[in-house]
């Protein structure tokens, strides 16, 4: 993984300095609210529903031990003792006190993390699929991309006020592991020719009030011209993005108000002033970077099927395990494990500061020192060779990070919602909790099949309902928390925005809504079909049907 050299350290040390002074310049009353709001918001605090809310970037979801070793010591230290990751490959502190803010950054940045750029109009933590560099199925390693897109878009002068929050993320797998769909810029790995990487770049996607799916308007594009031709974007975006109404903001609706040919066309003259400038690439440049993600010591392993096969004929649990947590590798020997961050009773996405210090003690005993965050809100370890498996199962099942639900109907998606928020509806976690318990049985979780789940606590769509199989929003009514349903949604290659089913149901419902979209989907599927395959093939009336139909 990418280190930091002198100016990486120095820009980061210089900037909790800056940051510690403003703080104490607020608390001593020389700022005012409005005055350190901007201040605070570009250092990544956030003043929530109960606290402030501190969140770290991940740049690309990719840590190593130590660093996960320090993110569990300001668990313990500064907070209540966990931490929550995100959908965007951050981890957000929901108890620090705001006087002790500049010194979690201080810490931190003695582990090369910082929270620059994890609020305010800038281009946020720039993320990648959580398999980067080791999934079988790769064109290409994405991180060394997002590392070049986060020093170039770091403390950039003519982007750092833009006209609202701007996400980029970046793909290396024909599977989309990344969502670069609903992202400002997706950036999808084309091909490699002749020892260059190639993009197609998408424009205005995202979720929110509006959510749209990013339109194409560049193929192939040479991993050289990569930055400037992401410039030339941010200047048309920077000169024709609204900045009257920040619920109009966002570049979708530029891109919608122009046609997406009308933003390429923008964009294509922009580009013409840019291209082969200052921001073209040089090979000793992108080789720099990609010079801190070559790949480990691989071991020379020889598959034992035969051990693994008697352990899953013995333990049925770690043979459900292997189905649905561990993925293939690129290197024969070795195995993808992804540690479920979602047992019935625990908020999606939360890990205590003991299953963080043993996940980074997972880490160097199982693999490289390296972890990784997922966009679904699980941890990764990249690099377990297959021998290892049976006692990391073993290991994790103690520490309640080997629920074998990944991918299943428990594997929610969740936003932190009304527990914490300030700007939700409604309260997303105690759905999870209810819908976890209502598919407790794991025979008919895996009978049901790959199913998506996604709830958010108001519209500002943190938890990706738009694009769940299943999508639950929380709403206001009249002072009381209900829930919208929507179906159909789907985050990956083949995105699509979910369909509301109808009315709003109460949060004592939602149990039983969901199962009644489950008795339907499996009346109806043929064979083995996935859930988003019988969806879109039934369409959505038969489910509205059940749902709302009138007892005689």
């Amino acid at each position: 993984m990418y280190r930091y050299d002198t100016h990486d350290q120095q820009m980061v040390d210089d900037r909790v300095r800056h940051y510690r002074e403003q703080t104490q310049r607020f608390l001593a009353g020389d700022l005012t609210d409005d005055e350190f709001l901007h201040l605070r918001l570009r250092n990544g605090l956030y003043v929530q529903r109960l606290a402030p809310m501190l969140r770290v970037a991940i740049p690309y979801g990719t840590l190593d031990a130590r660093q996960m070793r320090m993110l569990a010591y300001i668990a313990r230290h500064y907070d209540k003792g966990y931490g929550h990751f995100s959908t965007r490959q951050n981890i957000q502190f929901n108890w620090p006190l705001l006087e002790e803010t500049p010194d979690i950054l201080e810490d931190l940045a003695k582990v090369q993390m910082h929270a620059i750029q994890t609020s305010g109009n800038c281009i946020r933590n720039v993320t990648a699929e959580e398999f980067s560099g080791v999934a079988a199925d790769e064109i290409a390693d994405a991180r060394p991309y997002c590392e070049l897109i986060r020093q170039w878009s770091t403390g950039h002068p003519e982007f750092d006020w833009l006209p609202r929050k701007f996400k980029i993320a970046v793909n290396g797998s024909p599977t989309d592991r990344a969502a670069s769909n609903v992202h400002d810029i997706g950036i999808d790995v084309a091909g490699v020719e002749d020892g260059q990487t190639l993009f197609d770049i998408k424009v205005g996607g995202g979720l929110g009030r509006t959510p749209v799916i990013a339109s194409l308007i560049r193929e192939r594009l040479p991993e050289k011209h990569l930055l400037s031709y992401l410039e030339a974007i941010l200047r048309v975006y920077n000169r024709y993005g609204r900045r009257d109404n920040k619920y109009k903001a966002r570049i979708k609706i530029l891109v919608r108000a122009m046609s997406p040919e009308g933003f390429k066309e923008k964009v294509d003259a922009e580009w013409v002033h840019l291209k082969d400038g200052a921001s073209t690439l040089t090979r000793e440049e992108i080789d720099r970077v990609k010079s801190g993600f070559t790949s480990h010591a691989y071991e020379e392993l020889v598959d034992d099927d035969d051990q693994l096969r008697q352990r899953r004929f013995e333990h049925r649990a770690f043979d459900a395990w292997l189905n649905h947590n561990v993925h293939l590798h690129k290197v024969p020997g070795y195995a993808i494990v992804t540690l479920s961050l979602k047992p019935t009773g625990t908020p999606p996405g939360d890990a205590s500061d003991v299953q963080m210090d043993t996940v980074a003690d997972w880490s160097e005993e199982f693999g490289f020192g390296e972890i990784r965050v997922s966009h679904e809100q699980n941890l990764v370890l990249p690099d377990v060779p297959k021998r290892d498996l049976f006692r990391l199962w073993q290991f994790a099942t103690l520490s309640r990070l080997a629920t074998a639900n990944v991918g299943t109907i428990n594997d929610i998606i969740c936003c932190p919602g009304g527990d914490f928020c300030a700007l939700a509806n409604a309260k997303s976690i105690p759905i999870a909790e209810a819908l976890q318990r209502t598919f407790s049985d794991l025979d008919y979780v895996y009978d049901i099949g790959e199913l998506d789940i996604n709830i958010s606590g108001c519209m500002n769509a943190c938890g990706h309902h738009h694009v769940g199989h299943i999508g639950i929003l929380g709403v206001d009514k009249k002072g009381e928390e209900w829930y919208q349903i929507s179906l159909g949604g789907n985050a990956g290659a083949d995105a699509s925005i979910s369909q509301i089913v109808g009315p709003s149901f109460s949060r004592a419902q939602v149990p039983g809504v969901i199962e009644q979209i489950i008795e339907v989907y499996l009346a109806n599927r043929v064979s083995e079909e996935p859930f988003l395959s019988c969806f879109r093939r039934l369409g959505i009336a038969p489910f509205k049907e059940r749902l709302y139909a009138k007892s005689d």
